[in-house]
């Protein structure tokens, strides 16, 4: 108090607007990083399952019913099979993802209001004034509103909260558990009812963030549950009654939410123990040893594991922590003189600074014992390697808050010995300053603008540019589905549409195509599916027209690499014979043709004639299939076909000395009951063979000259 009626209320006040201003400037900076940023998601695949998970949600359902399992499933999530299903006589399998529901609940909130994003801003500015009310807790209303803004500044925070994965939201109701605790804890003396309101209100925000992310939750909570236990004793050496039914509030709430845990465990996967993510990979978990994930496993030891955390670190300190080196030194320097000061009395060891600071440290070891913070560095020898390079540590998003808390008690602390020093040297109130703690608000805020401000910016600018770079490739390849024309087929009408689309990194949805998610009920929009089980999925969906989503070159955006992408009407053809008709450019200097038809069951080899064209047929019946036209077999000239196959016309055009390029025509094919069906073939163009099955569409425009296709697909002979 300074000894002015009100001042110190009118600066409490004045304190809350600032923190509500910086908020509010969060939540809009938030947004539009998310619209401008990430339009189209992250590298972080991740992301697509929140979402797909969040219009579960929406839709009141925990487990997705896909007509063809094996076509509609989205990445990371769990197939668990099921026996007949109502009304179908027939079994089948649900799907459900290997995350907790919270974080996408958050996001179906903020759909609710109006699109999902504005959950990424309320999420930031709430971060935001509970990071002000924690270090306010911790030391005072100055320095927690300096640390909201360093906060504010964080790459990490700004990126991290841009993008919908669980850490910012998690962050959150940590942040809203230890608001409450120290709020109670400090009314504990004076208020006791006031004191249990928050303390239940602490157990609640640690009850949701455990429901969120476990394993996140404790390592967060485990300081102030020592702090709680050490609270229980009195002065006179029992109980404290009033803190063991403060403490009991917290704890019965908050065990509310491990229940809902093991609760929804038991639903989805049938034990109350036994989490999604292990059921999904149940190596994917704590500790040493040999762990795997979707097909990637390593022996995780106690060396690897100080690697990669000193490789987070430094990463954290460098680049995602606000300016840098110079933010993280400032932290420093108010951690040190917070603590130089703490040999004044035990009891300033308790207090909530001390906790900020065990936080960090259980943050940093528990993520040192999960080996998952490795495969966020991908290679540890390689700079900026793997997702961490794009979003930051991520796993070590808790550490943001006690980061800033201390380097706002340096600045602050600092610019309070700088005005004693200029008033010592002037032997005077030159500054008006004396006596006047928002003056010191002032000059801490200016002194931090001014020697921060460039690195700041420069320490934000590097990962917001990079991410640019991602998003300009990942736009690129969306291009189709953003009003674009079509080739083979105009525009997609999004209500009788259905595309199969291609699979990079193995057979899931959403991995790596986030944006192209399915509806829950696979009832509105266009409906996206996989290669596998084509027929059935197109027995699945008959009134649809069915489409093809495919693109030349190599699927990299993180290494800066650009497809060509384009959307093909595909057709179904049905007969009890089919023909394919493919018409192919044969360049100059051409010297030699060769053909080869293979299928699940065998192959056969056909050589043509160097002329300007190549015309070949395919024709399948009676499940054998041979080629005609304007080339000769070269020994057996038909092939085996199996119930269900691939048929592979590949045309390799030789210049001479070995090289040359291919033409490559897929054909999916079905026999059943002596009828055929097929789909309209895969077309490649391949000049980099390793791009053959998946990079090389051929997309007319695209080629050199004498490089082109013209392929019709029919039932019967004609």
């Amino acid at each position: 108090m300074t000894g002015e009626p009100g001042e110190d209320a009118v600066a409490t006040r004045t304190a809350r607007l600032g923190a509500l201003v910086v908020a509010l400037a969060g939540g809009v900076a938030v947004l539009l990083l998310a619209t401008r940023l990430f339009p189209a998601h992250s590298l972080n695949h991740d992301e697509a399952v929140y979402l797909q998970q969040a219009a579960m949600l929406l839709k009141g359902q925990l487990f997705l019913y896909p007509p063809v399992p094996e076509a509609f499933r989205p990445w990371f999530f769990v197939a668990d099979p099921v026996g007949p299903r109502l009304g179908s006589g027939s079994a089948g399998s649900r799907l459900y993802p290997k995350y907790a529901p919270v974080p996408a609940a958050m996001f179906a909130a903020g759909e609710l209001l109006g699109g999902y994003r504005l959950a990424l801003a309320a999420t930031a500015g709430g971060s935001l004034g509970l990071c002000y009310g924690v270090a306010a807790a911790a030391f005072d209303r100055v320095r927690g509103l300096l640390a909201a803004v360093l906060l504010l500044a964080s790459p990490l925070f700004l990126v991290g909260s841009a993008v919908f994965l669980p850490y910012a939201p998690t962050t959150l109701w940590n942040l809203a558990f230890a608001f409450c605790y120290l709020r109670a804890d400090r009314l504990a003396g004076g208020e006791p009812r006031r004191a249990r309101r928050y303390a239940a209100a602490a157990g609640g925000a640690a009850g949701v963030a455990f429901f969120a992310r476990p394993y996140t939750a404790v390592l967060f909570a485990a300081p102030f549950i020592s702090h709680a236990l050490w609270t229980l004793r009195s002065s006179a050496g029992g109980l404290d009654r009033a803190a063991v039914r403060r403490q009991l509030t917290t704890a019965a709430v908050g065990l509310v939410g491990v229940a809902a845990t093991g609760g929804y465990n038991w639903v989805v996967t049938g034990d109350p123990t036994l989490f999604p993510y292990l059921a999904f990979a149940p190596q994917d978990g704590l500790g040493f040893g040999y762990h795997e994930l979707v097909g990637y496993g390593t022996v995780y030891t106690p060396a690897l594991a100080l690697e990669t955390t000193v490789t987070a670190l430094v990463a954290y300190a460098t680049e995602w922590v606000v300016a840098g080196l110079a933010g993280t030194a400032l932290a420093l320097v108010g951690a040190v003189i917070y603590f130089a000061r703490a040999r004044d009395g035990l009891d300033r060891l308790r207090a909530p600074p001390v906790l900020l600071a065990v936080v960090a440290l259980a943050v940093v070891a528990g993520n040192a014992y999960f080996w998952g913070t490795l495969n966020a560095f991908g290679e540890l020898d390689v700079a900026g390697d793997g997702l961490a390079g794009y979003l930051g540590p991520y796993y070590h998003f808790d550490l943001l808050v006690p980061t800033v808390a201390f380097a706002a008690h340096g600045a602050v602390t600092l610019a309070e010995w700088t005005r004693a020093a200029a008033e010592r040297l002037a032997g005077t109130d030159r500054f008006g300053v004396v006596g006047r703690p928002e003056r010191v608000t002032a000059v801490a805020l200016l002194l931090v603008a001014a020697a921060g401000g460039n690195a700041a910016v420069a320490t934000a600018a590097e990962p917001l540019r990079d991410n640019r770079a991602v998003t300009e490739e990942l736009t690129a390849a969306y291009e189709p589905f953003d009003g674009g024309d079509y080739t083979d087929g105009g525009r997609l009408s999004a209500d009788r549409t259905l595309v199969f689309l291609p699979t990079p990194y193995g057979d899931w949805l959403n991995h790596p195509f986030q944006r192209l998610r399915n509806d829950p009920g696979y009832d509105r929009g266009t409906v996206y599916a996989l290669r596998e089980r084509r027929f059935a999925v197109v027995d699945a969906f008959p009134d649809r027209r069915y489409y093809r989503y495919v693109y030349r070159g190599e699927w990299a955006p993180f290494a800066g690499e650009s497809v060509t992408p384009a959307v093909k009407r595909v057709r179904h053809v049905r007969g009890e014979r089919v023909r394919m008709h493919a018409t192919l450019g044969v360049p100059a200097g051409v010297q030699r043709v060769s053909v080869r038809l293979a299928s699940e069951e065998g192959e056969a080899y056909y050589a043509g004639t160097p002329a300007g064209t190549l015309d070949v047929t395919l024709r399948v019946a009676d499940e054998r299939a041979r080629l005609a036209g304007g080339v000769q077999a070269v020994g057996d000239d038909t092939v085996a076909v199996n119930e269900t196959d691939e048929l592979l016309v590949t045309v390799f055009l030789d210049y001479g000395s070995g090289t040359g390029f291919s033409y490559r025509l897929e054909l999916p094919t079905r026999h059943v009951d002596g009828e055929v069906r097929a789909l309209s073939p895969y077309r490649e163009a391949c000049r980099l063979p390793a791009r053959c099955g998946g990079g090389a569409a051929y997309i007319p425009g695209q080629h050199r000259s004498g490089v082109w296709m013209n392929v019709t697909l029919a039932a019967g002979d004609r």
